[in-house]
């Protein structure tokens, strides 16, 4: 995605091509630092407090310094307001800082919307499910953390298995989540997300839906369920910041079908933003 803005702490709004990050910050040496994304719409990012009040959370799972979250919120939206775009999507980083110095380190990045978001959503998702390979809750789980080297490799893995994105199994076949998403499914009048103490994310957009479900009829569930309730599902979703309410029509190659409640929670979704 395109940087359209760069905000560092102690210093502002600087030139996007600028280097800022030195080669000693925990955060690039080992991946030890926190971080969020949120999307902007009309030039306000959604529920900046929530996403800042995880981050808050992350960084305490991680041994990372309390982050003074007033000051990660005016970095935010200066960068916000230097990107001039009304529709792109923020994201906050907070890392202990250069190694030895214990001075922590803010970034806030505005970055343009991928381009194919809408024909995806049209499409629909192909997951495949992959071993996690660890316990869960982990140690960090639930900590949104900046060392997402197996993420990537998890979505690289399904792309090459003819899917677009993963879910993860964790022990004895339970559904967690995906690389950067939550996973929903639906039957009947009931929406089922495995539950936050799997250790999975605690999504912002997931929070939201949850609030938005009963309005739209629906019930919520959340617990500890296997691939085959999701495969047994009217209709199956994921939920995240950038990527919103997006159907999932296929996983591990068998065919799932698309239902009313994505789209209906894409609009709530949309509306409370509008509104917000």
């Amino acid at each position: 995605m395109t940087l359209l803005a760069l905000a560092v702490g102690g210093r502002g709004v600087v030139d996007p091509d600028e280097p800022v990050v030195f080669a000693d910050d925990e955060g690039f040496l080992r991946g030890r630092a926190a971080f969020e994304t949120t999307r902007v719409y009309g030039g306000r990012p959604f529920r900046l407090d929530r996403h800042l009040e995880r981050l808050a959370g992350s960084a305490a799972r991680l041994g990372l310094p309390a982050p003074d979250l007033g000051a990660l919120e005016r970095l935010a939206l200066e960068a916000v307001a230097a990107a001039g775009e009304r529709e792109c999507s923020l994201r906050i980083y907070f890392t202990p800082g250069r190694e030895g110095n214990g001075r922590p380190g803010a970034l806030a990045l505005v970055q343009a919307l991928p381009p194919w978001l809408d024909e995806l959503r049209e499409r629909g998702l192909r997951l495949a499910a992959l071993p996690f390979g660890v316990e869960t809750p982990s140690l960090i789980g639930g900590a949104k953390a900046s060392s997402y080297a197996l993420n990537m490799a998890a979505v690289d893995e399904a792309k090459r298995r003819g899917a677009d994105d993963a879910l993860f199994l964790g022990p004895d076949g339970v559904v967690l989540e995906g690389p950067t998403s939550n996973l929903w499914w639906r039957r009947g009048g009931t929406l089922f997300t495995p539950a936050l103490d799997l250790g999975i994310l605690p999504g912002v957009t997931r929070a939201t839906l949850i609030e938005l479900a009963p309005e739209l009829g629906y019930a919520v569930e959340d617990g500890a369920y296997r691939l085959a309730d999701v495969a047994a599902a009217d209709e199956v979703f994921t939920s995240s910041s950038v990527r919103e309410v997006m159907p999932v029509v296929e996983v591990d190659g068998a065919a799932v079908p698309r239902g009313a409640a994505a789209d209906e929670l894409q609009a709530a979704l949309r509306a409370a933003a509008d509104g917000a």
